[in-house]
């Protein structure tokens, strides 16, 4: 299967907003539609945030990635968060994921990441096996978060 990865565009956003929706409704997050449309142009207009990124099939968008940079002084610079990894429920289970993996692991050199961070959910069996199967592991700590100014 010929897949193809671009930069989000503006032309991208009515799908990519509808997958982010998707997403966030299957793994029971709150999701706050204009918030998110508001976040999505704020992290888009700057790429010292990260990137986004959105996966083609034919030409049909069947889903996207967040990429949002960060620095450690653990992993010895510049890091990077998986912070959202959608495909399309007709595209899983196709090698698309570990594609997507493969060109963000090769992104991330190209963009000087040190280290890549990710969290999935313990009952999500197949990502879970996916991600191992292409090197993260997990570091037997407890990721742990405080919301300020919460909107």
């Amino acid at each position: 299967m010929q897949i193809s990865f671009t930069t989000y565009t503006d032309n991208d956003k009515t799908e990519v907003l509808e997958m982010m929706a998707a997403f966030n409704k299957i793994e029971g997050y709150e999701f706050d539609p204009i918030g998110r449309e508001e976040n999505v142009l704020a992290f888009t207009s700057d790429e010292s945030l990260g990137r986004l990124y959105v996966m083609k099939y034919q030409q049909q968008i069947i889903g996207y990635l967040v990429l949002a940079f960060g620095f450690s002084f653990e992993y010895k610079g510049r890091d990077a968060f998986i912070d959202e990894f959608y495909i399309k429920p007709a595209y899983r289970n196709k090698g698309i994921g570990g594609l997507t993996l493969d060109f963000i692991a090769s992104e991330s050199k190209k963009l000087g990441i040190q280290a890549l961070h990710l969290e999935v959910e313990p009952r999500n069996v197949n990502a879970n096996k996916l991600y191992l199967s292409k090197g993260y592991r997990s570091n037997d700590r407890k990721l742990m978060t405080k919301k300020i100014n919460e909107r």
